[in-house]
C-alpha cells in the first residue's frame, strides 16, 4: 500500500498573554491508503490541533506534514 500521510515531527504551541502553551510536542504518524487512524486522549490533550493543522487550517511551528 502506499503512503496516504506523513506526519513527522509536528510541533505546536499558541502564545498568550500568560506565556506559551505547547499544545503538539514531537508528534509523527503515518497513514496507509486505506487504512483509518483515530486520535484518543484526555481532553486539551492536542487531538482538535493536529486535526487542523493537518488539514492546513492552522500553521504548524515546526515539523513535516
Amino acid at each position: 500500500m502506499r503512503e496516504a500521510l506523513s506526519v513527522v515531527n509536528l510541533h505546536k504551541q499558541f502564545r498568550t498573554s500568560g506565556g506559551v502553551i505547547n499544545a503538539v510536542n514531537d508528534v509523527s504518524f503515518e497513514l496507509k491508503s486505506g487504512q483509518t487512524l483515530a486520535l484518543v486522549g484526555e481532553s486539551g490533550c492536542g487531538k482538535s490541533t493536529i486535526a487542523t493543522a493537518v488539514l492546513r487550517l492552522l500553521e504548524a511551528d515546526s515539523g513535516t506534514i
